[in-house]
């Protein structure tokens, strides 16, 4: 493989870990080369973005983990951007958002299993408008992490505590009787018994 291949590869890993960053070592065993040879990529690839004449993000190592992150100059646009667009959250993003809020502390596989879709997505975006957080790890293999809400979704639906949620209903008091959904829900039923 060519530099500039480790470059393009190694600058997409960093990408794709997101938040958590990528250390030295993962870059060695991912890419099976030397930390010589992992350094030296890295340097380049550093380097590379202090030359870019026009960017929106660099690449940084904090605390041994190498991370994309916006430029600190153009930090007043990005909170600018953050405010205005704090509290617009889609219909998944408020059922993410109602999920954890009823059932934290919550890993994100439970939430999965109550929406039926992937959410790993939606979960990065609450957290960067800062709706929840990670109040744990769950006891079990893997150790995944538990989320939980925040004071700024406490602030955000001018909640004192979540007692003052709505009371969760019984799934069947939501269907409406010419709902094809609850048809169905019917005859699986009848089809059991």
């Amino acid at each position: 493989m060519q530099t500039n291949e480790y470059l393009s590869i190694i600058e997409g890993m960093i990408f794709l870990a997101g938040d958590e960053g990528m250390t030295l070592k993962q870059i060695m065993a991912v890419l099976e080369i030397s930390k010589k040879e992992a350094r030296e990529y890295l340097k380049q690839l550093l380097d590379y973005y202090d030359q870019k004449p026009i960017k929106g993000f660099q690449i940084v190592n904090y605390g041994g983990c190498y991370k994309m992150v916006t430029l600190v100059k153009h930090e007043a646009y990005y909170a600018k951007m953050i405010k205005q667009n704090h509290l617009r959250l889609s219909k998944s993003a408020l059922e993410t958002l109602a999920i954890i809020a009823y059932y934290q502390p919550i890993t994100r596989v439970h939430i999965e299993e109550i929406r039926g879709v992937g959410c790993e997505s939606m979960i990065r975006k609450l957290l960067a408008k800062a709706m929840i957080k990670e109040v744990g790890r769950e006891e079990s293999p893997g150790k995944p992490i538990l989320y939980g809400v925040t004071q700024t979704f406490m602030d955000a639906f001018k909640l004192a505590s979540l007692d003052e949620l709505p009371e969760l209903e019984e799934m069947s008091s939501d269907f409406d009787s010419d709902d094809i959904f609850n048809t169905k829900y019917q005859e699986e039923v009848k089809d059991s018994a």
